[in-house]
């Protein structure tokens, strides 16, 4: 069921994409209302499930990983067992950062963070082809991110 949302509600929800590391008495104040029903509100989204967590974004090039990899996965099989068998390596492969089941001819994409082209070539041959029930693998390397806008409203 999707959440039933007001307009003060989006309001919050817009304002702590922008910055969640304010304060309830700021975040109240750029959505006009006072700090306890503001505070209120944000825990009724959270055990909604709306709001899920609080991270934050961290430029992963100034941190020494500078190669952006998206490799396409096809299973072998596409059996319910087989699907969660692959879900479960990729969760404990570190480069992949995220992970996208597909319909149609790709079942995977993988984005892949790493320090360096050896690195995500040792990967890939390694772990990712060498995958029980992995088909094919095709990878592309990034040349620059155009966008990276990580909010909903």
């Amino acid at each position: 069921m999707k959440a039933r949302l007001d307009a003060i509600d989006w309001k919050i929800l817009r304002e702590l994409q922008a910055d969640g590391r304010m304060t309830n008495v700021e975040l109240a104040s750029r959505v006009g209302i006072s700090a306890p029903p503001c505070l209120r509100r944000v825990r009724a989204l959270e055990e909604a499930g709306v709001i899920q967590g609080y991270r934050a974004l961290i430029d992963e090039k100034t941190l020494g990983f500078d190669v952006t990899l998206f490799a396409f996965i096809s299973l072998s099989s596409q059996s319910e067992a087989e699907i969660l068998a692959f879900e479960a390596r990729v969760k404990n492969w570190p480069l992949v950062r995220e992970s996208w089941m597909q319909s149609g001819e790709i079942d995977f994409i993988l984005k892949c963070v790493a320090p360096d082209l050896k690195t995500c070539q040792n990967f890939v041959i390694e772990q990712l082809t060498a995958t029980p029930n992995v088909g094919q693998v095709r990878t592309s390397l990034t040349l620059r991110q155009v966008k990276n806008e990580p909010v909903v409203v």
